[in-house]
């Protein structure tokens, strides 16, 4: 056996289409692509939606249900951890004091504690929700809290 008389019996190779050589190529002059309109044309995309002069599927499916997604109110959440490592002693834990420290709550109208992590440092928090162990963490270390609608 020599290199030479070796050959790829698993798999033929597959010629590339070479479009747009010639009309003797079977795929000359207009490429596999018709005569004239959109899609002959370069630069065509087509819109997944549009349907020709058809009524597209997805205006023709019912919409059905109902969603409270627009009516839900954004609650920006808080753990004890991240206050115990922004706040001090005897400090005030609010929405107003926590956009003075840089937090994203422009557009966000509430505030809510959550249990993760404990809290060391005694201040005073205001929040508009606060989780169940939150509640619980800050009754058993005498932090004062208030709950603000």
């Amino acid at each position: 056996m020599d290199l030479h008389t070796l050959s790829n019996e698993s798999r033929p190779s597959k010629k590339r289409k070479r479009k747009g050589r010639g009309p003797g190529s079977q795929r000359g002059k207009t490429c596999c692509r018709g005569h004239k309109g959109d899609k002959s044309r370069s630069g065509y995309k087509r819109r997944g939606t549009k349907e020709g002069g058809q009524m597209p599927l997805m205006e023709k499916v019912p919409v059905r249900g109902f969603s409270n997604v627009r009516f839900s109110i954004p609650v920006y959440s808080i753990t004890l951890d991240r206050i115990n490592a922004e706040f001090e002693d005897g400090e005030k834990v609010s929405r107003d004091t926590l956009l003075k420290k840089g937090y994203p709550l422009r557009r966000v109208p509430k505030l809510k504690i959550l249990s993760t992590g404990d809290l060391t440092k005694k201040v005073v928090i205001e929040a508009h929700a606060f989780s169940k162990n939150a509640v619980k963490k800050l009754e058993e270390q005498n932090i004062e809290f208030n709950l603000v609608k």
